[in-house]
Order: structure tokens, then sequence, then C-alpha cells
């Protein structure tokens, strides 16, 4: 059986009218029978281009194959020899510019709804099995360290101890995710799931170790000398950018990672915890990816009005689609064509009370391939605000680097690699994800981690080789 259908079944989401005031997630996730009448859209093609797409290289058709003969504990097996993360993949990975964008069906209507197919798997496996693959070997008793417990550091935790390696991950937070924890909203990745894929990781023998910051608690040299034979650094782009205009410094100024992890980490919506954010009436969120999107959306959550302010136009905002139409339906205003020059304060209190922007227009391409923002000849424009949200993006986060100078890094930061073997100018020292390539996304920094996985494997299967 073949379904025609130009278009996707279509994910069920919660009202945008009730959605607005809670944190639940929005989407709802298919049905069996929503799944299979998906799955059948798929053409199965022999040269398989959606896997291509794919960072970690994820057997697309087969998985979906599974799906349509209601197989989905083998779907999930499927999909688990290469993803370590799938219930997660399934919700925050930009399936429409990878695997879907390759899909075939693509070319004459919407392409199969991979990212759906791959959410609902995860979780039925999730609800009816709830247990891990253990696929790990038989330990080989040789320690490797990750530093950081991202979507990078998981998925090389994941495959070292697979290999049959002894891993443990150092997490400077006191819980393990990264920004799959702290950086990502509960109605976009509900924290349980987050936590379900972590404890199977665990289950499979990987240790995670807290509140260590390396750099600071431990240094690169000290885990050599507590017997690691090779260190994956995966510590990700945690310092916030930005913009350098007057008034940041004003009390109701955010980056987006604070608003975000006091929201995400330290459950600052809810009354009974410590960590309130004061009661926001006029909110501005200043940038046009998916971290001001979350920004935007949890403020709206809170009960404020707000307005996203992008200096481009809405075809040049890098957030997801759905993330952009999401926000539209719960009631968020768009400043297009708009760049914020000055944050004023109430002269009595000294907290946030107007922003002062200029509109822009656009103009030939820049280095990133979207047209260039330039300034009109036109008066600036003040708006009302009691809080400005910055989320125009993050930089590496220096507090390793700093402390080994042996490690090279580039004008932005970021460490420098070879980029066939993941290798850093340090002897046994490994890195990937956003510490290498600046923010990006969540299956980039696992297709990262995986990787560095199997090069740490090879050399050191090499370097015992040699010694022999």
């Amino acid at each position: 059986m073949f379904n025609k259908s130009k278009k996707k079944v279509v994910m069920p989401v919660q009202n945008p009218d009730v959605r607005k005031d809670n944190f639940e997630e929005v989407a709802l996730g298919y049905t069996l029978e929503m799944a299979k009448e998906e799955a059948f859209r798929c053409l199965n093609c022999k040269h398989t281009p959606c896997k291509s797409g794919c960072p970690v290289g994820v057997n697309i058709p087969e998985f979906i194959n599974a799906v349509k003969n209601s197989d989905i504990e083998l779907a999930y097996k499927i999909i688990s020899e290469t993803n370590a993360l799938p219930a997660i993949c399934g919700r925050v990975c930009p399936q429409e510019k990878q695997c879907e964008k390759k899909c075939v069906r693509a070319k004459n209507g919407e392409p199969v709804g991979i990212g759906n197919l791959e959410r609902f798997v995860a979780d039925w496996y999730m609800e009816n099995m709830n247990e891990s693959i253990n696929v790990s070997e038989k330990s080989n008793g040789i320690k490797v360290a990750v530093v950081g417990s991202g979507p990078s550091g998981l998925t090389c935790a994941n495959d070292l101890s697979n290999l049959g390696y002894d891993v443990t991950i150092y997490e400077a937070l006191h819980c393990a995710g990264g920004v799959l924890s702290y950086g990502i909203p509960e109605f976009r990745l509900p924290k349980d799931i987050v936590n379900n894929e972590i404890n199977k990781l665990k289950s499979n023998g990987v240790k995670i170790v807290a509140n260590v910051i390396i750099g600071k608690t431990i240094y690169l040299d000290e885990l050599f000398e507590m017997g690691y034979k090779a260190i994956y650094i995966a510590s990700g782009a945690g310092t916030p950018k930005f913009m350098g205009i007057p008034g940041e410094g004003l009390p109701g100024v955010y980056s987006a990672n604070e608003f975000l992890t006091r929201i995400n980490l330290m459950h600052a919506y809810l009354e009974d915890y410590d960590t309130p954010i004061e009661k926001l009436k006029k909110v501005i969120v200043v940038g046009g990816g998916n971290v001001a999107m979350d920004a935007a959306r949890c403020a709206r959550r809170l009960g404020a009005d707000v307005n996203v302010m992008y200096r481009r136009s809405e075809i040049e905002m890098p957030a997801r689609k759905d993330e952009i139409n999401h926000a539209k339906e719960e009631g968020i205003n768009f400043l297009f064509l708009s760049n914020p020059i000055e944050i004023i304060g109430n002269s009595n209190t000294g907290n946030v009370e107007k922003v002062k922007y200029i509109k822009m227009k656009l103009s030939e391409p820049d280095a990133s391939g979207r047209c260039k923002p330039v300034p009109t000849n036109e008066e600036p424009c003040l708006i009302d605000s009691d809080c400005v949200i910055i989320a125009i993006g993050n930089s590496p986060n220096a507090v390793v680097t700093n402390s080994d100078k042996s490690i090279n890094c580039d004008s932005r930061g970021c460490i420098v690699v070879n980029d066939s073997t993941l290798a850093t100018s340090k002897e046994n020292v490994y890195a990937g994800g956003d510490i290498v390539t600046g923010a990006a996304t969540v299956i980039l920094a696992m297709g990262a981690g995986k990787k560095a996985a199997l090069q740490i494997h090879n050399d050191i299967c090499k370097n015992k080789s040699d010694a022999l």
C-alpha cells in the first residue's frame, strides 16, 4: 500500500489559546495509525538520499519500513544503531534542512515526516519497553574522559561505551544534558525525555560526574594522570554575545542563556522554586533564531506581551518555520527590519523602561549568504519595555582552553581541530560540537561525537599495536 498524499500527516498540537499559558509540550505526537499512514508515503528509494542528509547516518528507509509493518521495536533498534538520542532528535532536529530536504517526495509536495516518525518510534519504545539496548562489548579497561554532557559529549560517550571503553563524562552544572537541559524549554523538549535518554546511557555503563569544571576543578593534564588515555572536549558554546549598545547593563536585561537557564534548569516558572523572575509585562526579544523563539515563547507563558525584534525580514530568519508559526499562534508580535540602538532605564528606578530602535533595509548578501541589513534614514523609534532579552548568538566556553594554552584556538575562541580526525594540537585530546564550530544544531554536534568516538578508538588501537 502506498500513500499518494502530497502532504504530511499533520502533527496534533495543543490549542494555542491553551498552550500559551502552560509549559506542557506543544506537539502531541502521532498515534500508531498516523505513523503508519505517514510511513506509507515513503518511496523506499534504493539510493537513500535521506540517509545522506542525516549527520549521524540513521538508516531511515529501513526504520520507516519497520513502522509500515507495525514492528516499532525493530524500528527503534534500527535508529539506535547510529543515534543515541532518538527521542530528542525527533523533537529538535531541523529535519527540514537535513534528511527531509533530501527526500524525493519533496520534489512534488511535502517530504516524508522523518522527524515525526522518529519521535513516534522513540516515544513508543519509551512507553512500551523502557529499557536500553545494551550493545556494549566486554570492557577493555581503557579509560576515556568526555568534557561536557551535551549532545556531542553524550553521543561520543555512548559510542565509546559500546566499543568497550570505561567512559566518564565531566559536567560543570549540577545535572547532565548541556543545552538540552538548560537551553530548550519544556514545551519543546520535556526534561523527562532528556533524563530518560541520559539514564539509558548510564545503564550501559557511562559514568557522569556533575559539578566539576574541567580547567578549574580538574585540569586536562590531571585527567591523564588519573589514567585516562584520551579526552574528548565537548563543552559547547554557552557564552552569550551582546550588542554593545548603551543600557545593556541595566536591570531587566538578560542574555537568552541566563533567561532560559532560569526557566529550564532553575524552574523559575514554578511557584515552589526559589529562582523567580520578576513579573514581566512588556518584553523585547532581540534575534531571529531558535533561541530567540524559545525565549519569546517562555516570556509569553509568563504572562508578558512579547515583541521579537529582528534586523532582517522574516524570510531570512534562521529559526525553524514551525517555531515561528507557533510563536505567532501564541500571540507573539514581530518587528522585522528593526534593530535596537539603546536600552533606556527609568530615571528613578534604573530598570528598563524603553528601547530605542532604528528601521533597517536589506542590501547585498553578506558572508552568511543572507541580505545584509543597513539602517534607513528614518528617525529612531521608541517602544515601552520592562525586559529585554538578547538572543543574537553564543561563543564557545573558554574555561578549558584558557587553562591549557597548548590547545590552539581560532579568532572566535573555537578549538582548532584536524577536520578528518577532530584531534586538537594537544596529544590525545579531541574536540567537537559547538566548541569547534560555534553555535550549531544538536544533530551536527552528535555527528561530531560519533566521528570523535571512532577516531579515538582507532588511535588507541593503533597505539596499542605500535607498542607491541
